[in-house]
């Protein structure tokens, strides 16, 4: 081992994101998981970590770090660390923990306590400090999680989903339904639109079905477009996905959007997971954030 290079082992995370957004429950699943976790580690001490790690070897297989403006004025050289280690630690990857301000205010309301970057102003002040300090490593993050619309037993479970064992599956890729009228999933790297489908809501005998039944997916499928798009967006995304595999990206959200997320966004994502899943390398699953919400 060299100064400049930690070991290379096994899988290193580091998880960040808004204060209030849920890293301690991050953190303690990761934990019950097997993973080595250390709290609130200044930037500056990711690269002694690492070595101890490389040193540790099979002792510390999976090791996370948590990493946020607690570390003040530190944290502000987390980017540059971070893509540092990248070139030495391919394993490395970034979780960026997110939810809207609303729900970050009213989560340290409950608390009563404030936050870190609020100093004489509001919390809502410390926010929007947060997230200008935060910007350049929620664009570099691997994997980001909206935790808006979780409580903590749904968070520990998308933390089990994300980083358990997924056998010899190089990337995870999450396909899921969302209705526009509930606003665009934040974490999607890619948006797919259904709205150029007829829409089976307007059909009397469909309208209280969902996209599981298969009244509905024969009806969306028998559309024109429909095979066609499928057809065309599983080409498309093949490229994608074997360069996400090249550049060590371990993780993305395909995001497949309707009216209401409950009709064709349903059907769609089912079939196009059915396509990608069967991608060597490639872990699909499949989620329905909508579903149930009309």
């Amino acid at each position: 081992m060299t100064e400049e290079t930690p070991h290379e082992t096994g899988e290193v995370l580091i998880v960040t994101g808004m204060s209030g957004a849920g890293r301690s429950t991050v953190a303690d699943a990761l934990e019950d998981m097997g993973w080595y976790v250390v709290d609130n580690l200044p930037p500056q001490m990711l690269r002694p970590l690492l070595e101890v790690s490389g040193l540790a070897g099979s002792a510390l297989p999976r090791v996370a770090a948590v990493v946020d403006v607690r570390g003040r004025d530190m944290f502000t050289q987390l980017p540059d660390v971070t893509r540092t280690l990248r070139d030495a630690r391919p394993q490395l990857r970034v979780v960026f923990l997110d939810a809207s301000d609303e729900v970050l205010v009213r989560r340290y309301e409950a608390v009563r306590r404030p936050h870190p970057l609020q100093e004489d102003g509001t919390i809502l002040d410390g926010i929007q400090r947060e997230r200008v300090r935060s910007a350049a490593i929620r664009e570099a993050a691997d994997v980001i999680i909206d935790t808006t619309n979780f409580n903590i037993h749904q968070l520990a479970t998308q933390v089990v989903d994300l980083f358990s064992d997924e056998g010899s599956a190089q990337h995870t890729l999450t396909i899921m339904s969302f209705g526009f009228k509930y606003g665009l999933p934040p974490d999607a790297d890619v948006v797919a639109d259904m709205r150029f489908l007829p829409n089976p809501y307007w059909q009397d005998e469909l309208r209280a079905l969902t996209g599981e039944d298969d009244a509905v997916r024969t009806f969306v499928l028998g559309q024109p477009g429909a095979k066609e798009f499928l057809n065309a967006y599983e080409q498309a995304m093949i490229p994608v996905l074997a360069g996400y595999q090249r550049e060590n990206k371990r993780h993305s959200v395909i995001a497949v959007g309707c009216t209401g997320g409950k009709h064709r966004s349903v059907v769609m994502t089912r079939e196009l997971a059915d396509r990608l899943g069967r991608l060597p390398g490639v872990a699909v699953r499949v989620k329905h954030r909508d579903l149930g919400r009309e």
